[in-house]
């Protein structure tokens, strides 16, 4: 096997691995909190420190990354993640909403060390002239993330009712060592490393499209989760009427649905183009997006909104959200430089994560003291000027 294929393998089945215990543990962490009488709001809290430290870890792992390689911070990430499992095998008085934070906090960490590491050895593995095979390979590394991180949405909860709570952690905390035994066989010491030393201050210091698509990228991610995060599943509760398990089957097969249309995204934007996609591709891919979310606001704010229109517009949000996303995956690891390619990365993923911060905190206050409606406002305005943005990068790739 071609040398650079069985690398890529390595680090994306390693992904998976951790992909789907990562899945798996927010749906775990949802259901048994809710089961121990916790109120909605108090779950969504557990989550904060998740995302706050993904925003820590996307700018400093970066820098780690461009020092010691990318096959540390991936095999570090794996790592983590194990030890933030095994911190959940206390019994259930002793876990309490600040322990529990404290280890979502660790599993953020552990999850951006991974994503960032994975997306970054990809570009260590493809030459700057075949841009097209980049573009597939980001695809189908984003989407089979996706796609299986909403079956570790189906297995968390299978694993809660078949093995119990901490069954289930130590079926994950295996899995995990399996993949982390992986990484040490197969995965090579110098992925990643270039003979330059990043200084501190590159951390920040980016260039203008690399700063602009991280920007894009913070309000595109922001709007959709200042709508889906807390908003939408409670809506279709108290609104809708919707069981536990009705909600939570629809955002695992949207989730696995997003996933298979941003493995497919190459095809349809070269369906669409003919050619790979450049920064303005991301404006025009951005524009259905508003026009979504204005409308259903404008239905909800008039009528209200039924179950039927509700999980149909859900859907089609889904399929243009995922081309975005799959476009602005391989836009950043073609933009990021040669040298130092993690921290471009890990910089990117940092917006990455302040946006799904953002867009965590309004979904909570603009649900709980305004309205869906409101929500899905918030929602077109920051698309709208993720588009504004996306209009200024470059119109074709150098």
């Amino acid at each position: 096997m071609d040398k650079k294929l069985s690398q890529y393998l390595t680090v994306t089945g390693c992904y998976w691995a951790f992909t789907l215990t990562d899945g798996a543990l927010r749906m775990l962490v949802v259901l048994y909190f809710h089961q121990l009488g916790y109120e909605a709001l108090e779950i969504a809290s557990l989550f904060l420190l998740y995302e706050f430290f993904g925003m820590i870890t996307n700018l400093f792992g970066g820098w780690l990354a461009a020092h010691k390689g990318l096959n540390l911070t991936l095999k570090l990430g794996l790592l983590i993640q194990i030890i933030a499992l095994l911190m959940l095998l206390l019994p259930p008085s002793l876990l309490t909403v600040a322990y529990v934070m404290l280890v979502q906090a660790l599993s953020g960490i552990a999850k951006d060390l991974s994503k960032m590491s994975a997306k970054s050895s990809i570009k260590a593995l493809i030459p700057d002239d075949a841009q097209t095979k980049l573009y597939h390979w980001i695809a189908l590394l984003t989407g089979s993330k996706n796609a299986l991180k909403g079956i570790g949405f189906f297995l968390g909860a299978a694993l809660l009712s078949a093995i119990g709570f901490q069954g289930a952690i130590i079926f994950m905390a295996i899995m995990l060592c399996l993949a982390l035994v992986l990484s040490l066989r197969f995965l090579q010491n110098n992925l990643g490393t270039r003979p330059f030393k990043a200084k501190f201050k590159t951390l920040f210091s980016k260039s203008s499209q690399i700063n602009r698509l991280s920007a894009a990228r913070l309000f595109l991610f922001g709007a959709r989760d200042i709508w889906f995060v807390v908003a939408l599943p409670v809506y279709l509760q108290t609104h809708l009427a919707w069981n536990h398990l009705e909600v939570g089957t629809l955002l695992a097969v949207w989730i696995v649905i997003y996933g298979l249309v941003q493995t497919l995204s190459p095809q349809i934007t070269y369906f669409t183009s003919k050619k790979t996609p450049s920064g303005y591709s991301t404006f025009l891919w951005t524009l259905p997006l508003i026009i979504i979310t204005a409308l259903l606001s404008y239905v909800e704010s008039y009528a209200g909104l039924s179950s039927e229109i509700l999980v149909l517009a859900l859907l089609i949000f889904g399929g243009f959200f995922a081309i975005n996303s799959a476009i602005h995956s391989y836009l950043i690891i073609a933009y990021a430089k040669d040298e130092g390619v993690s921290l471009d990365v890990g910089f990117y993923y940092m917006a990455n994560a302040a946006g799904r911060l953002i867009g965590t905190l309004l979904s909570g206050f603009l649900y709980q003291y305004y309205s869906l409606a409101v929500c899905l406002i918030a929602s077109s305005i920051f698309i709208t000027i993720a588009a504004i943005i996306s209009f200024f990068l470059p119109k074709r790739h150098q």
